[in-house]
C-alpha cells in the first residue's frame, strides 16, 4: 500500500516497484506521480496533475534552463533540506535554488499547460523539451 502524501510537505514517488516520500518545497503541492496525459502517454506529473518535462540541453545533474527559460519552464523546486531517494535526486541551480531531478535529469513545468493532463510543451524548442516519463 502506498503511503499518503502530506499536503505541502511530501512528494509521493513511484518507480512501479517502490514507494517513498521526499521533502518538497512548501510552495509545491504534494504527490508527484505517473499519469496519462491528454495525448495518451504516461508522464510524470506534479501534485496539481500538471505534466513535468525534461530539457535535452541539460546534462545529468545540471540545469541549463535559467533566466527567461526558467520563466517559461519553471523548475520543480525542492526545499533546501530535501533529501534524494532512489532515482530522485536534487541539483543546485545556477541561482542557488534546489531542483528535483528524475534519473539525473532536472524536471520542469510548462507555463502554457492550462489544465491537468495537458502536455503542450512536448516537442517544443525543436524537440528539445520532452514529457518526463516514469
Amino acid at each position: 500500500v502506498a503511503p499518503e502524501p502530506v499536503a505541502g510537505t511530501n512528494l509521493l514517488i513511484s518507480n512501479n516497484t517502490q514507494w517513498g516520500q521526499v521533502r518538497l518545497n512548501p510552495d509545491e503541492a504534494a504527490g508527484v506521480h505517473a499519469m496519462k496525459a491528454a495525448n495518451g502517454a504516461m508522464v510524470l506529473a506534479d501534485g496539481t496533475m500538471m505534466t513535468l518535462y525534461t530539457f535535452a540541453k541539460d546534462t545529468p545533474g545540471v540545469s541549463n534552463c535559467n533566466d527567461n527559460c526558467a520563466k517559461n519552464w519553471p523548475p520543480l523546486l525542492a526545499a533546501p533540506d530535501a533529501k534524494p531517494m532512489g532515482d530522485w535526486t536534487i541539483i543546485t541551480r545556477a541561482d542557488g535554488t534546489k531542483q528535483w531531478a528524475y534519473k539525473g535529469m532536472p524536471l520542469y513545468k510548462w507555463m502554457k499547460d492550462a489544465k491537468p493532463g495537458d502536455a503542450t510543451g512536448d516537442g517544443m524548442g525543436q524537440g528539445a523539451w520532452k514529457t518526463a516519463a516514469p
